[in-house]
């Protein structure tokens, strides 16, 4: 069943607060079980249970990550939304250990029943600290 665009927004909200408040067990409650995830390296996670086992180290590690909407768009009839983001956190490279790192990407968020089942997540290949760009490449 199709959800409003006014139920989705809120959904997102909700989810975005739960990152931000570094709450995995209230981010996971809004995946789907059948989550098709990919992230901005092109790695794969297929299933919620894989899903929590990858982003659970992930919350442990990455200090006082935060996530600031910028953009939204939602196509009621295919329950697809795209938002731009910013994300600051502590940064962990040897050089920059504990200063603002910014790092800025969109998401593409497919919705089944109100759930997230199909996630993928692009980034810029530099990021931000001191006002300087630092290329993220391999």
């Amino acid at each position: 069943m199709n959800r409003s665009k006014a139920e989705i927004l809120s959904i997102f909200n909700e989810w975005i607060n739960a990152w931000n408040k570094h709450d995995l067990d209230k981010v996971m409650q809004l995946i789907h079980d059948d989550i098709i995830f990919e992230n901005w390296t092109g790695a794969k996670v297929s299933g919620k249970k894989n899903l929590r086992r990858v982003w659970t180290p992930w919350f442990a590690h990455h200090g006082d990550f935060k996530f600031h909407g910028e953009d939204v768009f939602f196509d009621e009839e295919e329950q697809k939304l795209v938002f731009t983001w910013m994300l600051q956190w502590p940064s962990n490279l040897a050089l920059y250990k504990g200063k603002l790192e910014v790092r800025r990407g969109v998401d593409v968020i497919y919705f089944d029943g109100g759930k997230i089942i199909r996630k993928h997540s692009y980034t810029k290949t530099n990021l931000s600290i001191e006002g300087k760009a630092i290329s993220i490449e391999k």
